[in-house]
């Protein structure tokens, strides 16, 4: 099962991301923060008919309508058969329309995406300390989030950029916090160091503002800002 909640609209070597090539099940996110939004819910692709058909039936209940699948002659027009106990995970009608009329925008949307992602790539291109996320020349990313890493960063300073960039209006996020970190997982017995390269990611990242109607004011607003607030807490740092 390939988890592609944020790449929809993305492609790797040429193909688009969902096409189902290395995975027998594709899911998509339509989550409010997504790329593209139902409001809620999301989606799952696949190639196969059979696993098609198991998912349709598993998301109401277990219940089929299809008389082709009926295990003894069906009763009436009314017919149907539980076949599977199943769960009620069907999206509303309303929050389907909602995700249609999404879909035939998600190229856009993604296309405005990677333009801003260029253009943050672009106003950070001289910074010391900081740099954005590589790319792949192999795909093209969603660009569901922009993530900028800071060299030789402490947690305290970390907290610092992510706290006074908020307070200067950039709503700065880190995502994500590793799961095994979380009480779950530590009460399974995973402790902080099992993975040092997670953890060292998690401790420099911050995610900056990428939504279609950024603009540049805003972005080299963003810039600046996040530029002379890295230089204060390594400033203060290396006094």
């Amino acid at each position: 099962m390939e988890d592609a909640s944020h790449a929809i609209g993305g492609s790797y070597h040429g193909k688009k991301v969902g096409c189902c090539e290395y995975s027998d099940i594709c899911v998509f996110s339509f989550h409010p923060v997504k790329i593209i939004t139902s409001a809620e819910g999301g989606a799952a692709l696949t190639n196969d008919q059979t696993l098609a058909n198991t998912m349709a039936k598993l998301r109401s209940h277990g219940i089929t309508g299809n008389s082709d699948e009926f295990n003894e002659p069906s009763h009436g027009v009314w017919y149907y058969q539980q076949q599977d106990l199943g769960f009620n995970y069907r999206m509303t009608d309303l929050h389907a329309s909602l995700g249609i009329a999404q879909l035939t925008k998600v190229d856009a949307f993604v296309k405005r995406r990677n333009n801003l992602a260029n253009t943050y790539d672009t106003l950070f291109a001289d910074s010391i300390g900081i740099t954005p996320l590589a790319r792949s020349e192999s795909s093209m990313s969603a660009y569901h989030l922009y993530v900028i890493r800071l060299e030789n960063c402490t947690p305290d300073q970390h907290n610092f950029m992510v706290s006074a960039l908020r307070e200067k209006g950039v709503f700065a996020h880190v995502h994500y916090i590793p799961i095994y970190l979380q009480p779950y997982y530590q009460n399974l017995g995973f402790e902080a160091g099992y993975c040092a390269e997670a953890e060292s990611y998690y401790y420099s990242a911050i995610t900056l503002p990428l939504y279609p109607t950024l603009t540049l004011t805003q972005q080299e607003y963003i810039v600046s800002t996040t530029e002379a607030l890295y230089l204060e807490c390594t400033s203060s740092d290396e006094s």
